[in-house]
């Protein structure tokens, strides 16, 4: 498996257009086995498998806001997965597998701890190799958890990933959220806000009082919403104490596991002069910047194009993980 540079096609130009087409392209839902893993606080979390060889590694996806194993980039990275017959598994956060989740957190941008628990669960199946992909939300809590590892000049022995790999993060959460509140961002924050405040209005009929229903109710911008749900459920004081505690960006120069970090130049959901420079990275990151293909998008081909190439993109980087550690034994 091979992939070349992202070079956008010119039949779709621009940032939107590039971010909203694979959501019309997203291809057909791989034939999911699910499993429901109860929590250590009495909660649970769905996951989707695809099922690989006996001795094959394993690649699991941490997916963005309001994402899912139908999201079209789980698709068609599990899609991919499955095609080199290893096994692949799309977790879903809390009260996004189609359930509400029993308690009244949900999950959020800085979710590092469920992100340990479920990562060491799984090393604990024993794949000879377990590697760790997020998409944006998703991508930002997985880069967080890997700086919280320790320190050092090498990856922590017992660690229960073998490399990482994250796509379209919002690095910097304020910059982000600031960048979605204006203009026609504003229609992918009230794409979200579409669901999020239904579940914000269930989860307050079901634990009243634990936020303010009315503020959640007029929130106009993610922001809006984080100050006035998210924060609160999740112990922090507003969205700017959840921003500055949850952004990964600060942190990247502490890890120490074999990381991709995959981003477009032209995503709308983080301007490029809020990326890292690469003496905030660590010399075990990769930083690969696309000119374009918007916020996990990565289209290519002629129409109506294909969506492959991110997937493929982890897929050689992880493969070429796994050689380095097989030629090690």
């Amino acid at each position: 498996m091979s992939t070349g540079p992202y070079r956008a096609p010119a039949w779709l130009p621009g940032r939107h257009a590039q971010t909203i087409w694979p959501l019309l392209i997203k291809g057909p839902l791989p034939a999911y086995r699910r499993e429901r893993w109860e929590t250590p606080d009495a909660d649970f979390i769905d996951l989707d498998w695809i099922d690989g060889r006996s001795d094959a590694p394993c690649v699991v996806l941490f997916h963005g806001l309001e994402g899912s194993s139908r999201s079209h980039y789980a698709r068609r990275l599990m899609t991919a997965t499955g095609k080199l017959g290893w096994h692949g598994v799309v977790v879903h956060f809390r009260g996004c597998s189609g359930e509400a989740n029993r308690l009244p957190r949900a999950y959020h941008s800085g979710d590092s701890l469920e992100i340990d628990w479920v990562l060491r669960r799984l090393r604990a199946r024993g794949f000879p190799a377990l590697f760790a992909a997020g998409v944006s939300l998703g991508g930002n809590a997985l880069l967080k958890w890997a700086a919280e590892q320790g320190s050092g000049d090498v990856a922590p022995a017992d660690s229960p990933v073998d490399a990482l790999a994250a796509v379209s993060v919002p690095l910097d959460l304020a910059a982000a959220n600031d960048a979605l509140s204006r203009g026609f961002n504003l229609v992918y924050a009230r794409h979200f806000l579409r669901t999020l405040i239904p579940a914000a209005q269930a989860k307050d009929l079901r634990f009243p009082g634990l936020f303010d229903m009315q503020r959640a109710r007029a929130a106009r911008s993610l922001r809006d919403f984080d100050d006035a749900v998210t924060a609160p459920l999740h112990g922090f004081a507003g969205a700017d104490d959840y921003y500055a505690r949850s952004s990964a960006g600060p942190l990247l120069g502490a890890i120490r596991l074999p990381t991709l970090l995959l981003h477009a130049l032209n995503d709308p959901f983080l301007p490029a002069c809020a990326l890292p420079s690469p003496r905030d990275l660590s010399p075990t990151t990769t930083l690969e910047l696309c000119q374009s293909g918007g916020h996990v998008g990565f289209v290519h081909g002629p129409p109506p194009g294909r969506v492959d190439w991110m997937p493929r993109r982890l897929l050689v980087h992880f493969s070429a993980c796994h050689a380095g550690r097989v030629s090690m034994r």
